[in-house]
């Protein structure tokens, strides 16, 4: 089974050594380097990059300059999404977000995960787990979302949030480690 194949399961596999992998990473960040490039009023080639970039898009969507993923084609975006400035998203899993999420400045989407024990990370080991974020999702300013968590329809996510665990649809949470403040359902 090739380091990629793993990857795509979820199974550990070499992230740092493996030709194949390293070669991806280059080529999806030469792509976001000349995104980023890109005089912002030149809306067309934006898009046509972020087409290239990305696995999946709708037709509705901005992803403000700088932007930043390792693969590209492990995310999914929907219909009338935004993202605003220094969006991260480390993608060697899955990450998919539903229609009219928003997203504010400098957050962050990761899905590796590293050996806790140190001969193994050292190895350049790492394994991925997918994030789900459903529709009509907003998240404030330096929001970090970490491996395996879903977030529901409907909910706010605020600034400065650390996101560890599941949120459900239709909530207000924030904090470090973030967690549920209130419904938004009356």
């Amino acid at each position: 089974m090739s380091e990629k194949e793993k990857m795509l399961k979820g199974e550990l596999y070499d992230a740092n050594y493996d030709k194949s992998l390293f070669e991806e990473r280059v080529e999806c960040k030469s792509l976001c380097y000349e995104y980023n490039n890109l005089h912002p009023a030149k809306m067309d080639q934006r898009k046509r990059l972020i087409k290239q970039i990305l696995g999946k898009t709708k037709e509705n969507f901005l992803i403000e300059q700088p932007f930043v993923c390792d693969y590209g084609y492990n995310v999914e975006i929907g219909e009338n999404f935004y993202a605003n400035h220094n969006l991260i998203i480390l993608d060697p899993a899955k990450v998919t977000f539903g229609d009219n999420v928003f997203i504010g400045p400098n957050c962050s989407f990761y899905t590796p995960l590293h050996p806790m024990d140190a001969e193994s990370r050292n190895k350049g080991l790492e394994y991925a787990k997918p994030i789900k974020v459903g529709n009509n999702v907003w998240f404030g300013g330096s929001v970090t979302v970490l491996p395996g968590v879903t977030i529901g329809d409907n909910s706010v996510i605020g600034a400065g949030s650390v996101v560890t665990k599941d949120i459900p649809a239709n909530v207000l949470a924030f904090g470090n480690p973030c967690k549920v403040v209130k419904s938004l359902i009356n």
